[in-house]
């Protein structure tokens, strides 16, 4: 997966770079696309109550907290073992933010967020929303903290390539039509791999998700917290998940909101989120076609009309690329243009956005708009630096599970499947999957259920019309959890809480203040 999110200022842009990844990566390369995750998976084992006396100098350190630099906030560092089979092999080093409960009311802890990736900054989300954007109710009674998972943001990143390298490889064609661009883009994804074995050798060996959720632990214990109180998003639902799986009885109040699958192997996960932006890809053109702007098929086009025209444009631009204005002169072909397509179906406050950007490429010959979209989506900052959202992406996702497909041969076998699955998007997101075939170390993981059994109540949160993490995860995640409590939100864009339904968030607010789960079943608008 790719990953997706803005990190602009405002909440819908937080929400697009903190989730979810273009395609997950994982599954056997060898297993057929139509039978990916029909084989059952065992279930991830609990980890014993008792802490090893190994690991009681880490669950035992106390943080110096300092100013951040951002008024109302402080930061830390704490430490992990970079190996939890061999604690004594070396440490990892952590950021932690945090900012302290604003009162009135009890003090009820700390609550500790993730807005998804993997790769998203923890802790920018703390300081660019979560700690001033969540409800103030939340707010008061809570202490709003969170980690960069290892790998990410400021705790020791994973780093790949620099920025004109990132910018070629962000431009490599994924739709490839003749055996020279297969070759070139398989290339790109070796270089890109290679690039990450150099920096980070050994780190990349434990940035998975089992890891970071033991980190948190850690941390739950530094901070004096008998149990976990949690909101992660997209990717971050893996996460929390992960951590009720590994200890249960440690869990507190945790909200999953966008949830993934733990169960389903990555071409399964790849296919099944392919369809899920076509499904938000047809919400856009809807809309699209009640505007008298629209720039695919005009006012009343039918959606597939703006689609096929929507692929006609990326096809003259695989072609003949257009100006964008960009100080590095780069042109928008149809790699960057896909990817700002992509980036606006996470929130569909952005639709009016893409269809200005559309409209200037097409009729005015101008890609600024489009490429603005990508770059927001790629975390590339104006200067040409890029943040370590893609590597950090990557480097968890190909270790977590085996690569969705191990060679081009692979993937244009399993193209028929993912076009069907999304006209639009399926040939680039199919080749997409083959990003971890040349990753430089092996997977650790593998597809699991997760039960926690004797957790407390486990809200999952599920849009039905959510791109990147389509609503059945959701619905298969709570039921493989022993104490899932299903929360659906019957709408478009990715997650559901803090995005405008009054509905969803007094249902979530009342879990985390008053530990009342919402009523089985309950669907919101």
């Amino acid at each position: 997966m790719h990953i997706r999110r803005y990190f602009r200022r405002s909440r819908a842009a937080v929400t697009l770079l903190s989730l979810t990844a273009l395609l997950v990566s994982g599954c056997s390369a060898d297993e057929p696309a139509d039978s990916a995750g029909s084989t059952a998976v065992a279930a991830l084992a609990a980890l014993p109550q008792a802490t090893p006396s190994a690991l009681s100098p880490y669950y035992g350190q106390k943080l110096r907290w300092r100013d951040c630099g951002v008024p109302g906030f402080q930061c830390a560092t704490m430490r992990a073992p970079l190996d939890y089979a061999e604690p004594g092999g070396g440490d990892i080093r952590l950021a932690v933010a945090r900012k302290k409960a604003t009162g009135p009311g009890k003090r009820l802890g700390s609550l500790l967020v993730n807005p998804g990736g993997p790769g998203g900054s923890a802790v920018g989300y703390l300081q660019q929303y979560a700690g001033v954007g969540y409800p103030a109710e939340v707010r008061a009674r809570y202490d709003m903290v969170a980690v960069d998972p290892r790998g990410v943001g400021r705790s020791e990143p994973v780093e790949c390539l620099d920025g004109r390298a990132m910018d070629a490889y962000a431009q490599i064609d994924t739709t490839p039509d003749d055996q020279r661009e297969k070759t070139r883009l398989a290339d790109a994804y070796q270089k890109f791999a290679e690039g990450c074995g150099a920096h980070a050798p050994k780190l990349l060996r434990h940035v998975s998700t089992v890891e970071a959720a033991r980190d948190m632990d850690v941390l739950r214990a530094i901070l004096g917290d008998r149990r976990l109180t949690y909101v992660g998003a997209s990717y971050g639902t893996f996460l929390g998940a992960t951590y009720a799986g590994l200890f249960p009885d440690r869990v507190g109040r945790l909200v999953l909101d966008g949830a993934m699958d733990p169960s389903l192997p990555a071409r399964r996960l790849n296919l099944d989120q392919t369809a899920g932006f076509e499904t938000a890809f047809q919400s856009f053109a809807k809309d699209c076609a009640r505007h008298s702007d629209c720039p695919l098929g005009g006012k009343g086009a039918k959606p597939a009309r703006v689609g096929a025209d929507l692929k006609a444009f990326f096809r003259r631009l695989d072609a003949h690329p257009i100006p964008t204005g960009d100080r590095d002169g780069r042109k928008l072909g149809e790699a960057l243009a896909t990817t700002g397509v992509i980036a606006a179906m996470y929130d569909e406050s952005t639709w009016e956005q893409l269809r200005e950007a559309l409209a200037s490429a097409i009729k005015d010959n101008d890609g600024a708009g489009l490429l603005g979209l990508s770059d927001g989506y790629y975390e590339r900052g104006p200067e040409g630096r890029y943040a370590n959202l893609m590597a950090a992406n990557a480097a968890v996702n190909c270790l977590d599970l085996p690569t969705a497909f191990g060679t081009p041969e692979q993937v244009e076998k399993a193209l028929p499947s993912f076009e069907k699955a999304s006209p639009v998007f399926g040939e680039g997101l199919a080749w997409a999957s083959l990003n971890c075939a040349y990753w430089p170390v092996a997977p650790t993981g593998a597809p699991h259920r997760i039960q926690a059994k004797g957790a407390a109540p486990i809200v999952v949160v599920g849009t039905t019309r959510d791109p990147a993490t389509p609503y059945p995860w959701a619905r298969s995640l709570a039921s493989q959890l022993a104490s899932g409590r299903l929360l659906t939100y019957v709408g478009d864009g990715h997650t559901a809480y803090g995005r405008g339904s009054a509905c969803i968030d007094s249902a979530i607010n009342a879990y985390l203040l008053r530990g009342t789960p919402p009523a089985k079943g309950k669907r919101c608008s």
